[in-house]
């Protein structure tokens, strides 16, 4: 399949303006969905709501793999394959979790059926943009500088994917099945900021974007950060209205910083 570089720029900007509505859109009102829903809302159970609206992100990507041949036209483009399908794995390594464990181990409350909705397409449509960059547009240079860039995104991805994971199972940890209350964690980033989870996401996507080193994944990766940035500093805001004995070393987002 050929580049399709017209799709590939027009989607990515409209991740970054996005990106920017939805910064000032959590400047009014919180996304409604968790702690924030809205009652008499449609909902979904967290667990299929969370499979439905994350799986596209890894099927799509997947397909593409599987049905896009490995080229044999030019010398050493084995190696810039090789890369370009690394790559995408790591991308679809976070969707795998989110839809097949996460997604089946998660205590949070009913998803509305509109934020499914719409997290579906953005899945989908992200999923598409990421696989086909990487797979039919991406060109990688084979020098020290490119093989340290994505060596160090990599990393960079590896430790926010880590920290994510355990910041939920942390989360997880403070509730029995089936129920809905919220308490103070306590534990890895949890020591420094109240949105660990978040902050891990974050890393991981800039991690992925430093590894690519190209404008989708950039895109992505500043989508993130002002989608689930906001949401941090909210359910810090949250926590101190609830406790009156919430940490007052923690900040919400960046240790020591914000």
């Amino acid at each position: 399949m050929e580049c399709r570089d017209g799709a590939v720029s027009y989607l990515s900007w409209a991740l970054i303006v996005g990106g920017v509505a939805y910064l000032l859109e959590q400047t009014r009102r919180h996304t409604p969905y968790g702690r924030y829903v809205e009652p008499k809302v449609r909902c979904c159970p967290a667990g299929p709501g969370w499979f439905l609206q994350e799986v596209p992100a890894f099927l799509l990507p997947l397909l593409l793999l599987l049905f896009t041949e490995e080229p044999h036209t030019e010398p050493g483009t084995s190696r810039y394959w090789t890369g370009r399908t690394l790559l995408l794995c790591t991308f679809m390594l976070h969707y795998f979790h989110r839809s097949f464990i996460y997604a089946f181990l998660t205590r949070g409350r009913p998803v509305p059926l509109s934020i499914v909705l719409y997290a579906a397409i953005f899945c989908s449509l992200n999923g598409l943009l990421q696989g086909h960059h990487l797979l039919h547009c991406a060109r990688f240079e084979d020098t020290w500088l490119t093989r340290t860039r994505v060596a160090a995104g990599l990393l960079l991805f590896v430790v926010g994917m880590t920290v994510n994971i355990h910041s939920d199972h942390i989360l997880r940890s403070l509730r029995r099945p089936g129920e809905t209350v919220y308490r103070i964690p306590h534990g890895g980033m949890f020591e420094f900021v109240s949105g660990a989870n978040f902050f891990g996401e974050i890393v991981e996507w800039c991690g992925y974007s430093v590894a690519a080193g190209s404008l989708p994944a950039f895109a992505f990766a500043f989508f993130t950060i002002c989608s689930i940035g906001p949401r941090a500093c909210q359910h810090h805001r949250d926590y101190q209205r609830r406790f009156e004995d919430y940490p007052r070393s923690r900040t919400a987002l960046i240790p020591f910083i914000l």
